[in-house]
């Protein structure tokens, strides 16, 4: 069973009439058997390659996480062809890169929308000569000659093996462990995306590791919401799943994610930190507008949760009058709170991608959500260090896993050696010498070392960690994760880098903020006029005296307080280059962007002039100018740090 199709024919056999997918649409849920699954994988082998797709060539795969689009991706593999998921929010330009790279003729789009791009760069890329489309809305009337529905390539592919039942089995029996899965895309934070070339045999021995770490099997139940193109979502939706044979759900939309959670009841869960950071300033926003009783409860329990929960889900010894404080709070606060969430039967649930800041993470085990870090990246088919349940820390990403090697070089750079490391980058055998050496080792790009019990700290990339003038450390992840974790900012960018002192810019979070904002009677005409009120700075400088009050505290950071904020009068967006499509800070890139503002900071002034242009939604330009106003945060001497929190 050393590849995806084989092990999704293997749990047609054994478990045929068990839970492969479920989508929800029209409001219903919608089940696939994995005989179901299996079967509709075969056929649409048998029609694509009826149309010319052949062993070792790519086929694009766009569109939110949807049954069609996880057939489409076992077909391929079935033919020996090879999946190349892109991000679904992705502009149309943004597609020609990887379409081109991968020499793409063949393209599985899910609805007009991502249709409508692939059309729209048909003349940059002249070798797509195939674009099935499964959602036929809007597409009545359109006559491209490229255009074929996945209805119709299901009635080609019955026909197929019907004359030749025996073809695509075949195929599946020719693969082997070390054929090429699938290439992912690198999200493109500092350069150009890199096409991640993973085997078979490097992903099955990667879900393998979490399935028999965490005892997945049949019975699980896994929420499918990240994009089908991140490396994540890839490991938790097929990786694991083929090799545990659980159910995956996928949402109805976006919007609907939290209330199809609570349907499912998902008992497997993973999520960005910025999904967990959504999930608090939703709470947070609720609470605001519960009534005096029910607030006080909610502050009151949660304190004692933050003092003895994460003890009591770790099995530790706890005074029998917190603990029935605790269970009082489980049956009027901590139950129904993870019953609002969707997480009312997680047993795991974990975060990567990148650092979360360690008080969001305590938030959640503090009321019993069993969230741990694993840490890994696309080139290492993400199960590198996972967190062991009697092992958790909130400022580590736990041991290595079994099977791989880790050590650090001088300069804090974390290197690599594991199964599941990738086979090359595409059509890029410089990079490929750079990130892997002759011995097989991963150059990461993160800085971080072992503590005191072998568990592995990261603290940053290796080329974001500097030091401020007077040498302090300055590692502005762990900075801007620690402002995240108020309800009010959403995102936050550090510089300090050789300077005498950190600066910031801020998102506020516009829901969060605006909620705030009416029940003291604001006036606001949108996301600028909000952001830069007087009321809102006072409070965005709370949230971060705040955090300098708890930085003052640690020794080696007491120096990296923010010392003056301003907030953005835009929220930094992918669209505009600032984020990664995987919501990753391009803070390079935002500094040389806004260079004017960060000399601003750094220069004394109390406003700044800004000018810039602006997309709308429906495509027109226009230009912004405004005043954007720059606040001294209050800091506090590391004595003085206890008093002042």
């Amino acid at each position: 069973m050393d590849t995806f199709p084989k092990l999704a024919m293997r749990h047609a056999h054994e478990r045929g009439e068990r839970p492969a997918i479920r989508e929800k649409h029209l409001g219903i849920w919608q089940t696939w058997s994995w005989r179901r699954f299996a079967d509709e994988a075969r056929t649409l082998a048998a029609a694509l390659a009826a149309r010319g797709l052949r062993r070792g060539e790519h086929i694009a795969l766009v569109g939110d996480n949807r049954p069609r689009i996880y057939a489409g991706i076992c077909a391929a593999q079935c033919l020996g062809a090879i999946p190349v998921p892109l991000y679904q929010d992705a502009a149309a330009v943004e597609m020609v890169f990887p379409i081109r790279n991968a020499e793409i003729a063949h393209a599985l789009a899910e609805d007009q929308e991502q249709v409508d791009k692939l059309l729209e760069i048909l003349p940059q890329c002249p070798g797509l000569r195939h674009i099935y489309y499964d959602d036929a809305r809007g597409l009545r009337h359109y006559g491209q000659r490229e255009l074929t529905s996945y209805d119709k390539l299901l009635e080609i592919g019955r026909e197929a093996l019907k004359n030749n039942p025996g073809s695509v089995d075949a195929e599946i029996a020719q693969g082997s462990g070390g054929d090429t899965a699938i290439m992912l895309f690198t999200s493109g934070t500092t350069a150009t995306p890199k096409g991640v070339v993973l085997t078979y045999r490097a992903l099955i021995e990667a879900g393998r590791v979490g399935v028999e770490l965490e005892k997945l099997d049949e019975r699980d139940v896994v929420l499918a919401y990240l994009p089908p193109a991140w490396v994540g979502q890839f490991v938790f939706a097929v990786s694991q799943a083929m090799v545990a044979g659980y159910c995956i759900c996928c949402p109805e939309s976006a919007e609907t994610v939290v209330a199809d959670m609570r349907e499912i009841a998902p008992t497997y869960y993973f999520a960005p930190p910025r999904v967990f950071e959504a999930l608090l300033t939703q709470v947070s926003v609720r609470m605001e507008d519960a009534s005096a009783p029910k607030r006080w409860l909610y502050r009151y329990f949660m304190g004692v949760a933050k003092r003895v929960g994460t003890q009591i889900l770790e099995g530790k010894p706890v005074g029998i009058l917190d603990r029935m404080k605790y269970n009082a709070g489980d049956l009027l606060v901590y139950g129904p709170l993870r019953n609002v969430l969707g997480m009312s039967k997680v047993r795991v649930a974990y975060t990567a991608g990148e650092a979360i800041g360690p008080d969001l993470f305590r938030f959640y085990r503090s009321f019993g959500i069993n969230l741990k870090q694993l840490y890994g990246s696309t080139e290492t088919s993400v199960f590198v260090c996972i967190q062991p349940d009697a092992e958790v820390k909130p400022d580590t990403v736990g041991p290595p896993v079994a099977g791989v090697e880790l050590k650090f070089k001088p300069d804090r750079e974390l290197l690599i050696r594991t199964p599941g490391l990738f086979k090359e980058y595409y059509k890029n055998p410089q990079a490929t010498a750079e990130a892997k050496d002759a011995d097989g080792w991963f150059h990461t790009g993160d800085a971080g070392y072992f503590d005191a019990g072998g568990h592995v700290k990261i603290i940053d990339r290796v080329k974001d960690v500097g030091a401020l003038a007077d040498g302090t450390l300055f590692a502005p992840k762990y900075l801007e994760n620690k402002l995240k974790f108020f309800p009010y900012i959403k995102e936050a960018v550090a510089f300090g880098a050789d300077r005498d002192r950190v600066c910031a810019f801020i998102n506020i979070d516009m829901d969060a903020v605006s909620n705030w904002a009416e029940k003291r009677n604001l006036a606001y005409s949108g996301y600028t006029d909000l952001a830069q009120q007087d009321a809102v700075y006072e409070l965005v400088g709370e949230c971060i005296a705040q955090a300098n009050a708890d930085l003052a505290r640690d020794p080696e950071l007491a120096n990296s307080q923010v010392h003056r904020f301003l907030v953005l009068h835009k929220e930094l967006d992918p669209d505009d280059g600032e984020l990664t499509r995987t919501r990753k800070v391009r803070r390079g890139f935002i500094g040389e962007k806004y260079a004017s503002l960060v000399e601003a900071l750094y220069a004394e002034q109390e406003k700044v002039h800004v000018e810039a242009q602006v997309r709308y939604e429906d495509g027109r330009t226009g230009t912004f100018s405004a005043d954007l106003k720059i606040r001294e945060a209050s800091t506090f001497a590391p004595a003085a740090a206890r008093s002042a929190a």
